[in-house]
């Protein structure tokens, strides 16, 4: 699509568009910002309450664009509608989810530990309890992270982390030593 795509687009208009990546689509135009040559687009139906995307699109991926009509000024505050419960929900669930995300991640432990952390919580439930992996709130696995460092919990459950933590530690010895050694050259 040539430059001159956003004189060709207008606020409101409802268009069909087909993107360089073979996707097809109808929106209206909601803006077009010409210094960063992007087309901001609401799409899916425009009936009141109904839900709708809105999508940023650079306008030198629209391959091809269909006048459909014209539409209402899609900015009037009057005719916006605004899911407030439902927004207020999908923002605490990602906090929920990055809170949760940001407690695999583990404090003042190497690159090696936190491997070991990402293999086990792969099967089993694990945190951090400072620098020291817990699983299934019974195993302790301590630095240097080594099957040896495995202790409490019941003899089975024991044994199962040590099954998982023999590899692991294995996986991250290897791929210390070959970084190492791809370093020499």
């Amino acid at each position: 699509m040539e430059a001159t795509v956003g004189e060709e687009l207008g606020v409101g208009y409802f268009f069909s568009f087909r993107t360089t990546l073979g996707e097809e689509f109808e929106g209206q135009i909601i803006t077009y910002d010409r210094p960063t040559n992007i087309v901001i687009i609401h799409e899916g139906t425009s009936k009141p309450g109904g839900r709708r995307n809105v999508r940023f699109l650079k306008t030198t991926f629209i391959k091809d664009l269909t006048f459909l009509r014209r539409g209402d000024d899609p900015l009037d505050s009057k005719k916006c509608f605004l899911d407030l419960p439902s927004l207020q929900a999908r923002e605490e669930a990602a906090l929920r989810q990055a809170e949760a995300e940001a407690e695999r991640i583990g404090v003042g432990v190497t690159g090696e530990a936190q491997s070991i952390f990402d293999a086990l919580s792969k099967t089993l439930p694990v945190r951090w309890d400072k620098t020291a992996i817990v699983v299934m709130n019974e195993v302790r696995v301590s630095s240097p992270y080594h099957p040896e460092n495995v202790i409490g919990g019941t003899p089975a459950a024991n044994e199962r982390v040590k099954k998982v933590v023999r590899p692991s530690m294995a996986y991250v010895l290897l791929k210390s030593y070959l970084l190492n050694f791809v370093k020499l050259f």
